[in-house]
């Protein structure tokens, strides 16, 4: 037998194949001779393989910065003559700060690389007659002056933002523990099912249903049409439409979109106030003074972009029936943009988390929550004894809550009964919304205070509003998330011996983040930005929050949240399939051509629409991504692992948020 040859043998019993011996030359020769076989020609395509394969990736990378650099020029570039959002003046002194911060950073890192590459060690190490040179002697004097004065402050204020951070987080746990037991016990409100007999509309409560808008061109169709499309008997509702609108053509439109609803058959108005005082909360006040209001027991609230179901008031109005103690019933509201970019994506995982978690547990164990200003039902009862609609803040809502609360009055939230809504998809939009939502809230507890402390409720309920509600939510919240996060982790880069612990900047941080994407779990892949986002957004929320606390000027800015009127085409076209199956019933058929997608391409003919704004630059978002950046090339000379990686990611957050490169791309 030939030496190169292998002996196969194979034996057939039963005509099933075996592999019985492999026999052969030496495995070792065999290799031998297959490295002999391999030509120079074919190891040098090889390596031209694997060399074009790393030019490609080269290509891949060099090309993919050159957009990325390309596109921040020309968001930099169109933005240069626009202003900040805020007025001159206007939080100045947080940018000051944080850019002497940023300068001070700069100036230490340059210090710090000196140290590094002249492999200079700290004082304790160094004799005094060793240190040569002024730069060398500033450096040894800078370790000095910082280890005995500069780091017992940051320690102690570390160590205090780390312990709120606890107890906010202990907070979220027990809230979450709270969620899990109405899971596991199944609890929820309910309702008689004999509470109205269908076949007497006179048994139906006088429901009052109330639509503020201004100058909403974009959706008031919508949803005057969802309004009117409220399964009630016709005459036992009534449907204000609450005009604030200062453009004359809105307001056209508005009034013919009444009308022509009045003209199918609804029972509705149109209100317009001459002069817009005390924005929503004046609206609504106005609205509650009229004659007729008198003849109604209940008031249903939607903002212009709430699109409430046809039986959004059976599934509501029902609960008020035998508790006479109760003054709200709160719906959950559902997003019809929610996948529609990165920004709407992370603002639903915080939003999910906030009805599902806080309001539901809040409602159900406590009777009290913060009303959410739309998609709720009040007694008008309650109103009138918690005093009404009052413009002394920028959070009406969360105002007549707090009262009403104080009176007595008990809430009930509805997480099964959702009004769709859409989403702020810009960050301008996004932005101006959450700084409402936050200096409101610290507004209304310096007026509050006193009341709560004189109030006739029990003490548990009096700790809850003071230290739960409104202390640790509004306040500490965006105080340890911008000071810990923002201020104090990358000062710890040049202060070593303040340095955080890792479960501090990782590990507690990263698990809050899973409870809190726990309720939109299809929001998963999104644990990390939402993480990173989350902290972005605590410059902004630091800043309302201050301002609503001291009473700046900007705490009683009111900027009514742009829309995009996203849902337009698919909300008509739901409603149609709707009405197409109920054929046994005769229903107002929604208006396909006036209301929707006629009017919506009538507007877009004319040009109404106005043109969409250019993107602006954020100057306190990049001035703390250029610090965070600083912080992380710190943290790099001094191999801190997770450290650099968390204040790069973050400091890249700042950077891309400050560049308004996330949310709406508008040109």
């Amino acid at each position: 037998m030939a030496p190169n040859t292998v002996v196969l043998t194979i034996e057939k019993p039963n005509n099933n194949f075996s592999l019985l011996e492999i026999s052969g030359p030496d495995t070792s020769l065999l290799l031998e001779q297959k490295r002999k076989a391999a030509s120079p020609k074919q190891f040098t395509w090889l390596l031209l393989l694997k060399a074009h394969k790393a030019l490609a990736c080269v290509s891949w990378l060099a090309m993919s910065l050159n957009k990325t650099f390309a596109s921040v020029k020309k968001r930099v570039n169109s933005s240069a003559d626009i202003a900040e959002e805020e007025p001159q003046g206007r939080g100045t002194r947080l940018y000051r700060f944080m850019k002497a911060f940023l300068f001070i950073s700069i100036f230490a890192l340059a210090m710090e690389v000196i140290a590094h590459f002249k492999k200079w060690s700290y004082l304790s190490v160094i004799h005094p007659l060793e240190v040569q040179g002024l730069v060398h002697w500033s450096y040894m004097a800078w370790l000095a002056f910082r280890a005995d004065y500069i780091a017992p402050l940051v320690i102690t204020l570390s160590q205090f933002c780390v312990a709120l951070f606890m107890i906010q987080s202990l907070d979220r746990m027990v809230l979450c523990l709270g969620c899990f037991w109405i899971k596991y016990r199944k609890l929820k409100p309910v309702i008689d099912e004999a509470a109205f007999d269908i076949e007497d509309s006179s048994n139906f409560p006088m429901v009052l249903v109330q639509i503020p808008m201004c100058n909403e061109r974009e959706v008031y169709a919508q949803s005057i049409g969802a309004a009117c499309q409220l399964d009630w008997p016709k005459d036992r509702i009534l449907i204000q439409v609450l005009d604030d609108s200062d453009d004359g053509n809105v307001q056209l439109l508005i009034k013919d979109e009444v009308s022509s609803w009045r003209e199918k058959g609804a029972n509705i108005i149109y209100r317009h106030r001459l002069i817009r005082t005390g924005y929503k909360a004046g609206n609504l006040n106005s609205a509650m003074s009229c004659d007729y209001v008198k003849d109604y027991e209940f008031v249903a609230i939607f903002d212009a972009d709430f699109q409430p179901n046809p039986d959004f008031l059976k599934l509501t109005v029902p609960h008020f029936k035998g508790n006479p103690d109760l003054g709200l019933v709160q719906a959950r509201w559902s997003f019809v943009n929610k996948d529609e970019n990165l920004l709407t994506r992370l603002q639903n995982v915080n939003l999910c988390f906030h009805f599902e978690v806080e309001q539901q547990v809040n409602g159900i164990f406590l009777n009290f929550f913060g009303f959410n200003g739309t998609a709720g039902v009040w007694r008008i009862k309650a109103l009138e004894d918690s005093g009404g609609w009052l413009e002394r803040t920028t959070v009406e809502d969360m105002d007549i809550a707090v009262r009403a609360h104080l009176k007595g009055w008990k809430f009930i939230f509805l997480n099964d009964v959702r009004v769709l809504c859409e989403l702020p998809e810009s960050y301008e939009a996004y932005k101006k919304q959450q700084h409402r939502w936050h200096s409101g809230p610290m507004q209304l507890f310096r007026l509050c205070l006193p009341a709560i402390i004189t109030s006739k409720i029990t003490v548990w309920k009096k700790a809850n509003l003071i230290f739960l509600f409104f202390l640790l939510r509004k306040l500490i919240l965006p105080f340890y998330s911008f000071t810990l996060f923002c201020i104090i982790l990358p000062l710890t880069m040049f202060i070593p011996e303040a340095e955080l612990p890792l479960w501090v900047i990782c590990y507690v941080p990263i698990f809050m983040s899973l409870l809190n994407i726990l309720p939109a779990p299809k929001s998963f892949p999104f644990l990390v930005p939402y993480l990173l986002f989350e902290n972005t957004m605590s410059v902004t929320k630091f800043n309302a929050m201050i301002s609503g606390l001291f009473q700046l000027g900007s705490a009683y800015e009111w900027i009514v949240t742009k829309k995009t009127g996203r849902s337009s085409e698919s909300d008509l076209l739901a409603f149609a399939e709707r009405e197409e199956k109920s054929l046994n019933e005769e229903k107002i058929q929604r208006r396909h051509s006036d209301s929707g997608l006629e009017m919506l391409s009538k507007l877009k003919e004319k040009g109404a629409f106005p043109a969409r704004k250019r993107n602006r630059i954020y100057r306190k978002e990049l001035v703390l991504a250029f610090l965070l950046l600083t912080a992380s090339a710190r943290s790099f000379l001094s191999a801190h692992g997770v450290h650099f990686y968390f204040l790069l990611f973050q400091g890249l957050s700042f950077l891309v948020v400050g560049l308004d490169l996330i949310g709406e791309q508008v040109s």
